[in-house]
Order: C-alpha cells, then structure tokens, then sequence
C-alpha cells in the first residue's frame, strides 16, 4: 500500500483551521472575583490544643460565672485639624472642641467661629432628644490649679449659654462643671498634648426621649 502524502501548504492550512475552530468553540471567561496581592493569602494554621483537664479551665468548687455583660461599642471621629472630637457609644455622644477654636487666650469670651461649632452640636442633641446634657471644661496644667479651675468652669458656662439658646427648651437640665488640669487625655509634657487638653467637652445620652 502506499501512503498518501500530504502537501506541506494543505498540512499547514489545516492546523491553522483547527486552531481558529478550537478558539473560536471555547470562549475565554473572565474572573470577576478581585486578584489577591502576592504575599497575602491567607494560609491554614493548625488548632490550638486544648487539655480538657487542666485545672484552669474549671471553675473552682462552689463557683458561679458572673452574669454576662454587654461592653459599650465606641467610635470616635476626629476632623482633620484636630480642634473637634466626637465619641460614640451604645449610650452616649461626647463632643470635644479645643480651647483654642472657641475663645482666645486665657479667655472665656466666646469667638466668631465658636455659635457655629455649638450650633452643630445643638442639632444632634435635638436630634437624639436629650433632656440631660453635661457640659465639663478642662485646661493644661500651666498656671495654677485654682485658675484653670475658675477659667474652665467658666468656660463651660459659656458654652452651656449658647446650647441653652439655641436649644430654647425648658425640659432640658444641665450639668455643668470646670475640671482645671484633671482628666487629660494627652500627655502636658508636648504643646500638642496640652493644647487636646484645652478643651470643653458636651455630652448626652443617645436617643432619649
């Protein structure tokens, strides 16, 4: 028998036809998922062993567990400068403004830019509908303890004059208080941490009606 030669132009026509007609039979599919970076898969790790007998893990002879509790969520959200700070959580709203954005220096006389801050937190205080707000002023600890002590309650009543204009309600009660140099929440080492320290701070609970 003699075999049949193909020419080389057919051989080659018909591998580039089979090849169009594979491609063209199975389309490409596109994943959608997002790719992963390199490096941060993540990888299996093996369980914890556990020693159901250790002593530690039982409850002493005559023990109770403690009822549960539910620990408040906070969220705390800081402009950019820095000169406002808000706090939230299950309960309550905490508004901190910095001194420095309400009154000038050693001063408790209100600014032009300080109605529009309180303003502000007015509407959330009408909008959660609280009737008891705390009003706390604090300083740095430069100076004497007695004159922070005077300068923040005072600014804190000047603070409380406004939110009590603006709120126009009788039903609400205050607490208003001057704390000097306690409570910082920055360290007075730095000007940046005493400058957070100079602050008055208005808080409320959540959704009260």
């Amino acid at each position: 028998m003699t075999a049949t030669r193909t020419p080389p132009r057919l051989a080659l026509a018909i591998t580039v036809a089979s090849l169009m007609a594979a491609l063209t039979l199975t389309p490409a599919m596109a994943d959608d998922a997002p790719s992963v970076p390199p490096g941060t898969e993540p990888s299996a790790t093996a369980p914890v062993e556990v020693d159901p007998n250790d002593p530690d893990l039982k409850l002493p002879e005559g023990a109770t567990l403690a009822e549960p509790k539910v620990l408040d969520i906070k969220q705390v959200v800081e402009d950019q400068s820095g000169d406002e700070r808000r706090e939230d959580t299950n309960a309550d709203v905490k508004f901190a403004l910095q001194a420095e954005v309400l009154f000038g220096k050693d001063s408790a006389k209100l600014n032009g830019e300080a109605r529009a801050r309180i303003s502000a937190i007015a509407a959330e205080i009408k909008n959660q509908h609280a009737t008891r707000i705390r009003v706390f002023g604090f300083t740095d600890n430069l100076g004497s303890y007695a004159h922070g002590r005077t300068l923040s309650r005072q600014r804190a009543n000047a603070v409380q004059d406004v939110l009590d204009e603006e709120l126009k309600d009788s039903g609400i009660t205050y607490e208003v208080r001057g704390y000097s140099e306690d409570y910082p929440i920055a360290s007075n080492a730095t000007e940046a941490g005493r400058k957070k320290n100079r602050r008055v701070e208005v808080s409320f609970p959540r959704g009260e009606n």
